[in-house]
């Protein structure tokens, strides 16, 4: 391969950072965002030459190819969620350094694809739950647009609709993450609250545990029908509480560590070396209002490489 072609190529492969992050924002899901990258750039090496050389901003075709894929595996999501044994949330993702490991004095973690996904706020797990409640054209412009600046334009292209009609679309979508997502609280109260959860569930503390939870607060367990979980949500702050103290005593030999989940501080809980479950906590007011637990363990596998 000639210096050029190798540069060109080299320029063109540094575009699945940007491919990640886009595709994980739609789907939720790392495995997902991952087959979506590859198949991008499937269809990028599927066109002959002259193909190639047209494209003017190589990025931009990726995206929009990227996009549409994703907006086809979201209207085909609803069918397979109908499927799924309880309730679906997204995947927990570590932050770059957790679950690294180091051989020869070098970390493992460099190498993992998902330190390429940016962990912050358009990741948190509130977000991503909330965007689950959109329509597929309605989260592709959300995540295009409020995430990613790419212009109504060419939104349009991606989900069939003219440039105003995907203004109007972008705008509904950040109308319902709005009125949906509770008001966050600062990240060192975020750390404060889910230091006090961890606090009193290892001692089981009843009346300390439903202090911080909000009285219309949501628990909701993710087993994927891999392990035992709830099926359904529970509700209200002592209902929740009773439901996690229940767990944690019939559960034996588990940790339970604070780390960043989704760029935000959680619990991981572990059976030894091997993480079992994420506790991912949504904080507003001063108080806990949803509480996201992933058992299913296809969901962590990035936690236990």
């Amino acid at each position: 391969m000639r210096e050029p072609e190798a540069e060109a190529l080299g320029e063109l492969l540094e575009e699945r950072t940007h491919l990640m992050n886009l595709a994980f924002r739609m789907l939720g899901s790392a495995n997902d965002a991952e087959d979506v990258v590859q198949q991008a750039y499937v269809h990028w090496f599927q066109l002959d030459d002259a193909e190639r050389a047209a494209i003017e901003r190589p990025r931009a075709w990726l995206t929009t190819v990227a996009s549409r894929i994703c907006l086809n595996i979201l209207d085909s999501a609803r069918v397979r969620r109908e499927r799924y044994v309880g309730e679906w949330l997204p995947e927990p993702l570590p932050s770059a350094s957790a679950g690294a490991s180091v051989v020869s004095g070098v970390s493992t973690a460099a190498v993992d694809p998902l330190d390429r996904i940016t962990l912050d706020d358009s990741v948190s797990m509130a977000l991503l739950v909330v965007l689950e409640s959109l329509t597929p054209a309605e989260r592709v412009a959300f995540v295009l647009h409020e995430v990613f600046g790419v212009p109504f334009a060419e939104i349009g292209e991606i989900v069939g609709r003219s440039p105003e009609a995907t203004r109007q679309l972008a705008s509904s979508a950040r109308r319902h993450v709005r009125d949906l997502r509770a008001r966050p609280t600062d990240a060192a109260d975020h750390a404060r609250l889910v230091a006090a959860f961890r606090r009193a569930c290892e001692v089981g503390d009843l009346d300390a545990l439903v202090r911080i939870l909000d009285p219309e607060v949501t628990s909701t367990s993710d087993g994927g029908g891999k392990v035992r979980a709830a099926l359904r949500p529970v509700v209200g702050a002592e209902n929740v509480a009773r439901f996690l103290l229940g767990v944690l005593r019939k559960a034996q030999g588990l940790s339970v560590a604070e780390r960043d989940i989704n760029g935000e501080r959680g619990l991981v809980v572990s059976a030894g070396d091997q993480v079992v479950g994420t506790v991912s906590l949504g904080t507003a007011g001063g108080r806990i209002h949803d509480v996201w637990i992933v058992m299913n363990p296809d969901k962590l596998a990035a936690w236990n490489r």
